[in-house]
């Protein structure tokens, strides 16, 4: 584990997205330790040597969990709140019930654009022109945002009112 790097708990959207455009290793290197329930991993099917399968240890949280979100988000959430750490969500419910439980969260998006500004990757726009081609659902406004953030969004006429 470095110590430079902080802790987080991810799902397998992510991981799968990343995975589809030779971005997996973008995680490791962000991230120490990189955790994921056993549930993630049987929606990922791919075994990553940096990638930790951890159980949560509260199943009943688990379980209360289960009825707002389904079962492998809901091992993640608890998970992360059992560690207090960070998680990677992109599901917008689970987002929200991860918030409810003060998770600090990031997206597959988030994840791309920390790669841009520190450095591990040189342009985000042909990143992201990818996972929209493998089917990656990736909303146009958060799209432009991302772009904004990482100054690659060319400025935009904005119309007088």
């Amino acid at each position: 584990m470095n110590p430079a790097k902080q802790t987080i708990v991810t799902n397998s959207t992510c991981l799968i997205g990343l995975e589809k455009i030779g971005g997996l290793d973008v995680l490791s290197e962000l991230f120490d330790p990189v955790l994921m329930t056993p549930y993630m991993q049987q929606e990922f099917g791919i075994s990553v040597p940096w990638l930790h399968i951890q159980v949560p240890t509260d199943m009943g949280m688990v379980a209360t969990l289960r009825m707002l979100v389904d079962e492998a988000e809901s091992a993640s959430i608890a998970l992360a709140y059992e560690l207090g750490c960070a998680i990677i969500l992109d599901d917008r419910r689970s987002r929200s019930v991860a918030r409810n439980l003060g998770l600090t969260i990031i997206g597959t998006i988030g994840i791309l654009v920390k790669a841009k500004t520190t450095g591990l990757i040189f342009s985000l726009q042909p990143i992201l022109d990818e996972l929209q081609h493998q089917g990656f659902f990736l909303d146009p406004a958060l799209r432009a945002q991302a772009l904004k953030i990482t100054s690659e969004l060319p400025n935009a006429q904005t119309a007088s009112v």
